[in-house]
């Protein structure tokens, strides 16, 4: 009861960051679970994944309620994540504790660096990337991506890099999504944005099949932590617009990198588990 009570706060502590940092922020659910519960990465993986795909969908529900959602993109992205997820799942039970958590302290402490020169930049207006250079243009008669077949690559990679890593280390894989849909499409931000959460929640699938038919997870943790989640992001949605901005997103990855090397000092065994 009491592992199960620590798991609620702090899957709303996870809902509460996606809300406020947006889909990048569930990569924190993981360390959450190592630091809180003592938890091996293999073992907090699939618990971080469902209360991250579980959050990422009610977005994308939100998403494609207001029509954000290009659904088509999502569906080969998500597709190839939910197929590569297992061998991101296979792959965690080969690797031991350590290095697994050095992996994951590398891995967060590059979002960590990317969320901060965004932050640094997002006062100041960028040259925009011509349309002719895109493999994934939006046709303006239709509004729909005009599909060839680098536009097919380009998504399906992005799927792939992220179904392994989603199966490795429990993320979602926002941190590859968004820029990816950024650099390959001319998709507006919050299109981004809602496009990302439903490709998150379908590799999220994925890599939780996985880890349930090898019985690796924890669901006296992960229902909770789950439920903590959702229901945390859905109160942080009334404030995330006001609270929303550069500070905030320097804040996230100051945390993120101070989480970093704890995780790679852990991993080194500097620090007692």
């Amino acid at each position: 009861m009491e592992v199960s009570a620590i798991g609620l706060g702090l899957g709303a502590v996870v809902g509460l960051i996606l809300a406020l940092a947006g889909a990048g922020g569930g990569i924190l659910a993981v360390p959450l679970l190592v630091f809180g519960l003592h938890l091996s990465i293999m073992q907090a993986a699939p618990v971080g994944l469902i209360a991250v795909g579980a959050s990422s969908a009610l977005g994308a529900a939100l998403g494609l309620r207001d029509g954000l959602v290009r659904y088509r993109a999502a569906a080969v992205i998500g597709l190839v994540g939910m197929a590569l997820a297992p061998l991101g799942v296979h792959l965690a039970r080969l690797i031991p504790n350590g290095p697994l958590m050095v992996t994951f302290a590398i891995v967060l402490a590059y979002v960590a660096l990317r969320m901060f020169n965004q932050a640094r930049r997002s006062t100041a207006a960028g040259a925009a990337t011509p349309t002719s250079r895109l493999p994934c243009v939006l046709d303006p008669s239709e509004g729909r991506l005009r599909w060839t077949r680098p536009c097919a690559w380009a998504l399906a990679g992005t799927g792939a890099v992220s179904g392994v890593l989603s199966g490795l280390l429990g993320v979602g894989g926002g941190f590859v999504i968004v820029p990816s849909l950024t650099r390959f499409t001319n998709l507006a931000t919050r299109s981004i944005l809602a496009t990302s959460l439903a490709v998150i929640a379908l590799v999220s699938i994925g890599g939780v099949a996985a880890a349930a038919v090898q019985g690796s997870i924890a669901w006296n943790i992960a229902l909770p932590f789950a439920i903590g989640a959702v229901v945390a992001l859905l109160a942080g949605r009334l404030v995330a617009a006001r609270l929303a901005g550069a500070r905030l997103q320097q804040a996230f990855a100051a945390t993120s990198a101070a989480v970093s090397i704890l995780l790679l000092a852990r991993g080194l065994g500097w620090i007692a588990a």
